[in-house]
């Protein structure tokens, strides 16, 4: 039987941990004397009491969880997350409606960084710290975020953990659950702070670089600009932004151990080798096209290339230029980078790359068994066999990815114009990436959708984010059983 008090219990636990973030960025609309102290504070009081109120009406529940429960939680942490992150856009009027500030604020705890705003540098900078960091939040995810403290509550965390983490095989860094979550906090508040110094030295102010340091490490692409990194002609910035993206994309795990010395068991990783090769692939056929059909130097079209690349394959979704203006061979090339995304084990949203290839070998590896029907050959990764079981999984989630991706966007034509606008939607909403295409691209936001499809996208973003399968289950009558 489901434990409900028990996953009530943990949701409250939460809220207060919402709420804690909550303050900080009250502190900084303190700290600017901004017009949304009151808003910020405000939102601080009702998250934290809710929290504080359902955390009295639970005491000494069973404390017992298990897979069904990670899952319940998981999801319903991501809902209730948004909920409450979005009043304090409602209350300061940054985003004066429900749908618009849910579908923001959705948007950055998925670290989609899709967004329905039009005048961003008129937001007062405590709510744009807050909108920040919904992102840096979502980028780890709010419950490895809450693992080392999850002991507290009398459990280990696994169920969550597993819920949680992307990706369809994750390397442990430590032996429990704890120390890893821990081990991978350190690793992104390093990053993070290392980031905001070189933004900060580079030319940014501090503000935008601890923004920005946020938004990139958790490959959400929020900008404190409306013209995003475009804002900045800065090559030493775009290069910093793009470095910084990369690592953001790739494993943790790989992280952990070029910081700990182990550089040759780092780089003979399998999956660092093809999203390299895969940027690299893709950076190249971009800039070639972009020599062949612009007036850009040499230098201006690598950088072009290379950030656009970086940004849509990490699921970040910077702009540094609006790639509809570009040639449609080159739109539709950089449209498909929209079906990789990051590692498995990154804050990256999409399909990931190590399925990507697991796909490509399972397939590859099927044509060979066609032709000798009676070899035994096995998909093998980072030179070791990958069980059937894993192989059915990729195959499902690929399954389940496009039929959502191809229905869903059936039903958004409801109400978008385009057949463009609405497959950029739902792939850049799936893969938790951005900018979209048509009436959705880089150079244009979400504000003029119907509400209808601004829920919808919020859903689609919270499936994407969360691998499908998490959210899905929870539609399945097997799924309630006892």
């Amino acid at each position: 039987m489901l434990n409900f008090k028990f996953i009530i219990r943990i949701l409250g636990f939460l809220l207060v941990v919402e709420s804690v973030a909550m303050l900080i960025a009250t502190v900084v609309a303190v700290i600017y004397s901004g017009a949304d102290i009151k808003a910020l504070a405000l939102s601080t009081l009702i998250c934290s009491a809710t929290g504080l109120i359902i955390l009295a009406l639970t005491p000494n529940v069973k404390k017992e969880i298990g897979k069904r429960e990670g899952f319940i939680i998981v999801t319903l942490v991501w809902v209730l997350f948004s909920f409450f992150g979005s009043l304090p856009f409602i209350l300061s009027n940054s985003i004066p409606d429900l749908t618009n500030a849910f579908f923001e604020t959705m948007s950055g705890f998925t670290t989609t960084g899709s967004s329905i705003l039009n005048d961003i540098e008129s937001l007062p900078n405590g709510i744009l710290f807050w909108r920040s960091m919904t992102q840096w939040l979502g980028g780890m995810g709010i419950i490895v975020l809450s693992l080392a403290i999850l002991p507290i509550f009398g459990i280990g965390g696994m169920q969550l953990f597993a819920a949680e983490v992307p990706g369809p095989v994750t390397d442990k860094l430590s032996p429990r659950i704890n120390s890893t979550a821990k081990s991978l906090w350190y690793i992104y508040l390093f990053f993070t702070l290392l980031e905001t110094i070189l933004l900060w030295i580079g030319g940014m102010t501090l503000f935008d670089a601890i923004n920005h340091s946020f938004t990139t490490m958790a490959t959400g692409g929020y900008s404190t600009k409306q013209a995003s990194i475009a804002f900045w002609p800065s090559p030493f910035i775009q290069y910093v932004i793009t470095f910084f993206m990369i690592i953001a994309g790739a494993n943790f795990t790989i992280s952990y151990l070029v910081l700990t010395g182990k550089f040759k068991k780092a780089f003979d990783n399998e999956e660092l080798k093809y999203y390299l090769f895969f940027i690299a692939l893709f950076t190249v056929a971009i800039f070639t096209g972009l020599i062949i059909s612009t007036q850009l130097g040499v230098e201006q079209a690598f950088r072009d290339s290379l950030f656009q690349v970086v940004t849509i394959i990490t699921t970040t979704g910077y702009a540094t230029v609006d790639y509809l203006q570009w040639t449609p061979f080159l739109t539709i090339v950089l449209f498909a980078v929209f079906f990789f995304g990051g590692s498995a084990g990154s804050t990256g949203g999409g399909l990931k790359i190590m399925r990507v290839v697991l796909l490509l070998k399972n397939s590859y590896y099927e044509l060979r068994r066609i032709i000798h029907p009676n070899a035994i050959v096995p998909v093998r990764f980072n030179n070791k066999p990958v069980s059937e079981q894993i192989i059915n999984n990729v195959l499902a989630f690929f399954m389940f990815y496009f039929v959502i991706f191809f229905g869903s966007t059936i039903l958004l034509m409801l109400v978008v114009p385009d057949l463009a606008s609405a497959m950029g939607a739902v792939a850049t909403s799936l893969g938790n990436i951005g900018p979209g295409l048509g009436i959705f691209g880089p150079a244009e936001n979400f504000s003029a959708l119907h509400p209808a499809g601004k829920w919808f996208l919020s859903f689609l973003m919270l499936i994407g984010r969360l691998e499908l399968f998490t959210v899905l289950v929870l539609f399945s009558p097997a799924f309630w059983k006892k």
